[in-house]
């Protein structure tokens, strides 16, 4: 898949945490549960298997209680740098019925101890990016971009 303009949202921070900090949060599936989607919103279940073809499961609860799995599959690890997965695939290599997107997480080091988050959600179609900024994706990621910056104050 080729990003362009047309189907990627992109969300940047500047983390004052080094790298492996924010690697252990995307992939330890407790502390996961502290961030990864914006409150009220909870995390009612998080399996990974952090590895090239292994599958996640997050099940994202409403505050009314109603939950909503996400199935996946990592596509790319590289350690405390890059992170790269997909609902294209549910488990191992199964096709998912609608691929939505792949995301891209980025961890560069700026040195002493800060990190810059690149937070890419690259989408199979115009209209699927279009759906998902109407969605939230600049104000859902971003607050959750805010609870992962507290997490990370605690760790």
């Amino acid at each position: 898949m080729t990003a362009n303009a047309d189907h990627e949202l992109v969300l940047v921070r500047e983390f004052d945490a080094p790298r492996e900090k924010i690697y252990k949060a995307w992939t330890d599936p407790e502390l996961m549960k502290e961030w990864f989607v914006p409150r009220p919103w909870s995390v009612a279940e998080a399996t990974l298997d952090v590895r090239p073809g292994g599958a996640n499961v997050i099940v994202m609860r409403s505050p009314e209680g109603q939950e909503f799995p996400n199935r996946g599959v990592y596509l790319e690890i590289v350690e405390n740098e890059k992170i790269v997965f997909t609902d294209a695939f549910t488990s191992a290599w199964v096709p998912s019925e609608k691929p939505f997107m792949t995301g891209i997480i980025l961890l560069e080091d700026l040195g002493s101890g800060r990190t810059r988050y690149t937070a890419k959600a690259v989408h199979w179609t115009a209209e699927d990016k279009k759906t998902h900024e109407e969605m939230g994706f600049h104000e859902g990621w971003g607050k959750c971009a805010d609870q992962l910056a507290e997490l990370l104050s605690r760790m």
